[in-house]
């Protein structure tokens, strides 16, 4: 079984919800991604989306979009990040997602990509702009080789598109909170409740709401009608905010781990008290 279906597995029986977190892959260096990977482990996050840089991200706002830049700056590229995933996956099981754009693996070749990322260790992708209309050639080989491919959708998708990405998403579906791109917009919650709940009537595959979650507060509020929620620009923030200093990964896995603690409140299951710097 995939890492991702069996860390839902095991949240369900817990009465847990996800903690997915997202980081640029090489931002602000690839030691740096390497170390939060491990912090955000220990600080209870459930799964790791690893944006792979591109040079022209059209579902990403400013903060994203900043991070990619520099980590293309720094030379990180597809081969590089699939390099660096089979490097850290000899020291961690944690589920490794990559989100990207379809250039990239298009240009590698994409039944190449999916046995070398699983081959390194990754557990799934997430591609912003491949429609699943548009991914004739990759969902098949994707399901023979147990790669799960993950789409999105929206509060204003139709019912044929729900529909149809709850038939051909796997691990989860990625619910963006509004119409926009990461860190703005304003979400609606009823409408996003409604969606949420149209969208659980055609699947039981897990259903993660993304976009916009900003703070503890938020965390919880989504959570508590979806089977996860899915934060980034938040954190790719904090790192930027504290990148010169020397104890930035505790700051980002302080920030992490509110998130966790928000969205567990109720577990059955704690999450344990972080080493102190002291």
């Amino acid at each position: 079984m995939n890492r991702i279906n069996e860390v839902f597995d095991e949240l369900k029986r817990e009465g847990r919800k996800a903690l997915i977190c997202f980081i640029t892959l090489g931002y602000p260096d690839l030691k740096s991604t390497e170390e939060l990977i491990f912090e955000f482990e220990k600080r209870g996050v459930d799964i790791i989306e690893l944006g792979i840089p591109f040079s022209d991200p059209l579902a990403d706002g400013p903060v994203i979009q900043y991070s990619s830049q520099e980590a293309l700056r720094k030379g990180v590229s597809l081969k590089k990040a699939v390099e660096f995933v089979k490097k850290v996956r000899r020291k961690t099981s944690i589920p490794l997602v990559f989100m990207g754009y379809y250039n990239p693996i298009f240009k590698f070749g994409e039944k190449l990509f999916i046995d070398k990322a699983l081959e390194a260790g990754v557990d799934g992708l997430i591609l912003a702009d491949l429609p699943p209309e548009e991914a004739g050639n990759i969902i098949p080989y994707a399901r023979e080789r147990n790669f799960p491919l993950i789409f999105l959708l929206t509060p204003v998708s139709s019912d044929y598109r729900i529909k149809l990405i709850c038939r051909v998403s796997e691990g989860f579906v990625y619910c963006v909170s509004y119409t926009g791109v990461t860190g703005r917009g304003y979400r609606e919650e009823d409408l996003l409740r409604k969606f949420i709940k149209k969208t659980r009537s055609y699947t039981e595959v897990p259903l993660c709401i993304g976009f916009g979650i900003s703070s503890p507060f938020d965390a919880e509020k989504l959570s508590s009608f979806a089977d996860g929620v899915i934060v980034g620009s938040a954190i790719i923030k904090r790192i930027r905010e504290n990148e010169n200093r020397e104890d930035m990964i505790y700051r980002v896995g302080e920030f992490v781990l509110s998130l966790s603690r928000a969205i567990r409140k109720n577990s059955l299951k704690d999450i344990p008290e972080p080493p102190s710097l002291d």
